[in-house]
């Protein structure tokens, strides 16, 4: 085809303009998008709340043995796994649940000095662990007692563990070592309250 001056006419087709989505809506492709990503989010939240409640075990902690690192009524994570299939040994400084020796329908849960072989000693108030003063961080002053213990030897598939606060705390020092098979699970994370959020050292 050629126009009023005999010069060739090209023939554009028209353009098309896709449909603008309403405001405030998604197109198809995003909204497909946004719904695999929430589908998938959800799935890993369930797994993983499957997983913690599996592995670990919310306690209520009870009493003041363990201040200033666990506090009265302070709600806890402790791992029931760590210990068994040979995943971890225990080992001294962890802060394990155990059933109670002198009452086994109850825990304690206490940290751990002497390992299988140690021998322990107290003397006014500072543990004396193989011939050598042990050192405490994590004990604050006011929580020390003076009281002393004779040596110890921490038998074949026993632990000796005493409570930070060593004035308000039932211990080794009490009723002796504890066995491997009472213990069952290790502290390992505050929940509560929000403002002690956080791992156990």
């Amino acid at each position: 085809m050629q126009d009023e001056q005999g010069t060739p006419a090209v023939s554009v087709p028209p353009t098309t303009v896709p449909a603008a989505n309403p405001p405030g809506t998604l197109s198809p492709a995003v909204a497909r998008n946004a719904i695999s990503w929430l589908r998938d989010l959800s799935v890993s939240v369930v797994i993983a709340i499957i997983v913690i409640l599996f592995l670990y075990q919310p306690v209520k902690v009870e009493g003041t043995s363990m201040t200033p690192a666990l506090i009265n009524e302070e709600r806890i994570f402790i791992n029931k796994f760590v210990y068994r299939f040979g995943l971890s040994d225990i080992v001294r400084g962890d802060t394990i649940v155990f059933w109670a020796p002198e009452d086994p329908s109850r825990s304690y849960i206490k940290r751990v000095i002497g390992v299988p072989g140690d021998v322990v000693e107290i003397v006014d108030g500072t543990v004396i662990l193989n011939g050598k003063r042990l050192e405490e961080p994590y004990l604050i002053d006011i929580n020390r007692d003076r009281m002393s213990m004779s040596r110890r030897l921490v038998e074949a598939g026993h632990y000796f563990v005493l409570g930070d606060h060593r004035n308000s705390s039932n211990d080794s020092r009490s009723w002796g070592t504890v066995a491997r098979d009472a213990i069952y699970g290790k502290a390992v994370f505050v929940y509560w309250p929000l403002n002690r959020l956080g791992l156990l050292r």
